[in-house]
């Protein structure tokens, strides 16, 4: 299980409706609502300036976060909605979904690449070129990876890895269900003729010229 989910703080709200709303949105929260997981609703406030960070961070309805609120147990949690302002494109309420251990979701995980530096490539001048740093995958909740680790201490100097090339995570598998490439190896560069054609060369003197 990924030991890298982040943290969402929240604080329980109150009151619920329109009134608690516009209340908690003056004292500088976004008010939001945690449901599912076989237990009730429950009405929470965040702080307005962290979620706007997380939000412009990128991923945020793809991101498994583990919601602590004062005064209950922590649990798991993913966006499924993010209202926003018309005008000003703020966030004005957000919905969450709770995970149950078993529940399955599109997270996107990151690519690793193991012996990049000692491949046969490397000492060719072989050039790793990553199409993908990050993998979207269908996971359950209790059995979340680090990371998808694809090993090159083999790969060569015109190798393609693609999807159908890697072993994918325990109980993981893509989202995508074509083949896919996710980074290639390629040549050194070369350097042609034309490339040092660019000195200029001063004509010479004509001789018997006026004195």
């Amino acid at each position: 299980m990924a030991g890298n989910i982040p943290d969402l703080e929240a604080t329980a709200r109150a009151g619920t409706g329109k009134g608690a709303a516009r209340t908690a949105r003056r004292a500088g929260l976004v008010p939001g609502v945690v449901y599912g997981g076989g237990s009730d609703p429950v009405a929470i406030n965040l702080d307005f300036n962290k979620l706007l960070v997380r939000l412009r961070k990128g991923r945020f309805l793809a991101t498994l976060f583990n919601l602590k609120v004062e005064g209950m147990e922590d649990v798991r949690v993913i966006c499924r909605g993010v209202q926003r302002d018309v005008v000003k494109d703020l966030p004005l309420h957000v919905d969450f979904m709770r995970l149950r251990q078993t529940s399955q979701v599109n997270l996107f995980v990151n690519v690793n690449f193991l012996n990049a530096e000692t491949a046969p490539y490397a000492p060719a001048g072989g050039m790793l070129t990553i199409n993908r740093t990050e993998v979207e995958l269908r996971v359950t909740a209790n059995n979340i990876p680090e990371s998808v680790d694809i090993d090159l201490s083999a790969a060569n100097i015109g190798d393609v890895i693609t999807s159908e090339m890697v072993t994918w995570p325990e109980g993981s598998k893509p989202v995508i269900d074509r083949e896919f490439t996710i980074a290639a190896i390629s040549a050194p560069k070369t350097v042609s003729a034309s490339d040092d054609d660019d000195e200029v060369v001063a004509a010479p003197a004509e001789e018997g010229g006026e004195e």
